[in-house]
């Protein structure tokens, strides 16, 4: 009887009896659309492999750089003290090596299709990224330590620093956000957008590397939160779930494209609190020490120490906000 059902279970292909589905007339029409995709944008050149970065093996550099940043929270489960600098040696190693071929095919890519390619300057330049990249490591470290601190210090569910570290999403979000934010200024931007979302995809934190985060930042919970690429986050802020800090409009130009890179999106100052379901959105400044209250919308900045509800469309201390 046991074996009936496991056979009934199985699809009939794996029995054997596989359908033809024709598929030599799907794969030429596939290789068609895909040639007018690629001669519209001028890309007919062949290229012989893969050009773009890998999402899994950024996923695998990703989890050897958490595993050297802290070693002995999210290294080996046998790591020992004693052995701590060899293992974070070898394992910067493998992980600067993955990342220099990745960030190397992003640079060899946009050399193919913007300018003549020149293989030995894309060589240097993905060597100088990352050869600098490792250099901040150390600086990162240091203010992801002072992230840490703010969920520990924010958090009255927190037993610990290493519960934070192990266990709160905004954490994963902003290690990942702190390492992009790097590579992007680096002039690795298409990578650096991959990594952000990697932790975009496994926390629901939607952070573009672009943005500017301060110390001792903080996200409670974190699920559905938006940070544009243009944002300025000062020190000590705390936001909470289902936060957006978004764009109020996009600019064209005369041709109706979109324009790229212009600051669209709010500057949070020091000290500001911002709680869950609140939405911010264009180039406005968000004052010092202000606390923005759950669910507000707000097109227009507020003055340092307001306090913004649903309730009370008037900051305290300071001129009436757009909620």
């Amino acid at each position: 009887m046991n074996d009936r059902v496991l056979t009934s279970a199985i699809p009939a292909a794996a029995l054997g009896n596989t359908p033809h589905w024709e598929l030599g007339p799907i794969v030429d029409e596939l290789r068609q659309v895909r040639t007018v995709w690629r001669q519209a944008r001028l890309r007919n050149q062949e290229c012989g492999g893969r050009e773009f970065p890998s999402r899994q093996r950024l996923r695998d550099v990703l989890q050897l750089l958490c595993a050297a940043l802290f070693p002995m929270r999210l290294g080996p489960a046998d790591l020992r003290q004693e052995s701590e600098d060899f293992f974070v040696g070898h394992t910067l190693d493998t992980a600067l090596t993955g990342l220099h071929e990745q960030i190397r095919r992003e640079l060899a890519y946009n050399a193919r299709h913007d300018a003549p390619r020149k293989a030995g300057v894309t060589e240097q330049r993905a060597y100088d990224i990352v050869q600098r990249f490792a250099r901040s490591l150390p600086a990162i470290r240091a203010l992801l330590d002072t992230d840490v601190e703010a969920a520990y210090h924010g958090d009255p569910a927190a037993l610990s620093v290493d519960e934070v570290l192990l266990c709160y999403p905004g954490i994963l979000a902003i290690i990942h956000h702190r390492l992009a934010h790097t590579l992007y200024a680096l002039g690795a931007p298409l990578v650096a957008r991959i990594i952000a979302e990697l932790a975009h995809s496994e926390t629901g934190i939607d952070i573009h590397p672009g943005a500017s985060i301060g110390a001792s930042f903080f996200i409670d919970h974190g699920t559905g939160v938006v940070i544009g690429e243009t944002a300025i986050i000062g020190e000590r802020v705390r936001i909470y779930q289902a936060v957006t800090l978004g764009a109020k409009r996009f600019p064209t130009d005369d041709t109706g494209a979109l324009q790229k890179g212009l600051p669209r999106h709010p500057v949070v100052e020091d000290d500001v609190v911002i709680y869950a379901g609140a939405t911010i959105l264009g180039r406005v400044t968000i004052g010092k020490g202000s606390v923005i209250g759950g669910n507000v919308w707000l097109t227009r900045g507020v003055a340092a120490g307001s306090t913004i509800t649903q309730a009370d469309a008037q900051p305290e201390g300071g001129p009436a906000a757009s909620l």
